[in-house]
């Protein structure tokens, strides 16, 4: 089965749902904020909970991989449940588990979650270039091949990301301006948008000194519990706002387990980045 290229179904998304993406990421914390148990039970009821409420309104959900993992199978199995269910629903789901490594390995790790035969086949897939861009390939060609896409980080949110992402190569461009660069490459002649996007944290203020104009998504966490806003985004990724793909999370989260709660929030991040992309 080879699905209609991601970037295509994602813009069409975020064209009629707005470009809110929301992580389900259920943490120790958050499910007793919510009243319930860290384990497998309070694990399904938070999960099918989120996309109960969500799954018709927001574009794309965002589970983390590493908050299923570590209840073991029974863990994985509900993420695998949730993956269905959100894309039954009509939801794009991208899987964040920053998977990164070499040859047969990364090849393993793009099959799990971007060969359609898969039970955890997910709509994209976030990854990590940092054994070399071109140890991505196994991921890169099985995304083409099945209509998924990638996230590849490039510009994260978190502090310690800069000593590595803003090192300066030989040739004196940045390590992230060199993953642009070669996100731009795959997404050349993409119409309306490529299937390959980068994350940039929306937190990170001036990115005027890199080519965000991917032709491609840009995957942005950091609005809400991190700090930037909706207002935020035209300043950190100019004319590429457009192609931004808002993620929160916490923002969102912590207003369940009531599901109009949770419908609301969801539906005020949206006004408010619709607003600002928008203008």
């Amino acid at each position: 089965m080879t699905l209609t290229p991601f970037g295509t179904r994602l813009r069409a998304a975020m064209d009629s749902r707005g470009p809110l993406c929301v992580g389900i990421d259920p943490h120790a914390a958050l499910l007793a904020q919510w009243g319930l148990q860290d384990d497998i039970a309070g694990l399904e009821r938070f999960s099918r909970t989120v996309v109960e409420a969500l799954a018709e309104s927001v574009a794309v959900f965002k589970p983390q991989a590493a908050f299923f993992e570590r209840f073991g199978s029974k863990g994985v199995a509900v993420l695998e449940q949730t993956v269905a269910d959100a894309r039954a629903a009509g939801t794009l789901v991208v899987m964040d588990a920053k998977r990164g490594d070499i040859g047969s390995t990364m090849a393993a790790y793009a099959s799990a979650f971007l060969d359609p035969a898969s039970p955890l086949f997910s709509d994209a897939l976030t990854v990590s270039p940092y054994l070399g861009y071109g140890s991505l390939a196994p991921a890169v060609d099985l995304a083409r091949e099945s209509g998924a896409g990638l996230f590849v980080l490039a510009l994260t949110s978190n502090p310690e990301g800069a000593e590595v992402q803003r090192a300066v190569r030989e040739d004196g461009r940045t390590i992230a301006a060199t993953m642009l660069a070669h996100l731009a490459a795959e997404n050349a002649d993409a119409s309306p948008m490529g299937s390959f996007g980068a994350v940039v944290g929306a937190t990170l203020g001036d990115l005027s000194s890199f080519d965000l104009d991917i032709n491609g998504p840009l995957l942005a966490p950091g609005i809400g519990a991190q700090g930037a806003t909706a207002a935020d985004l035209p300043a950190v990724f100019g004319k590429a706002v457009r192609n931004v793909v808002p993620n929160v999370s916490r923002g969102v989260l912590r207003h369940g387990p009531d599901v109009t709660a949770l419908r609301d929030a969801a539906h005020r991040f949206s006004d408010e980045i619709r607003e600002a992309v928008s203008a």
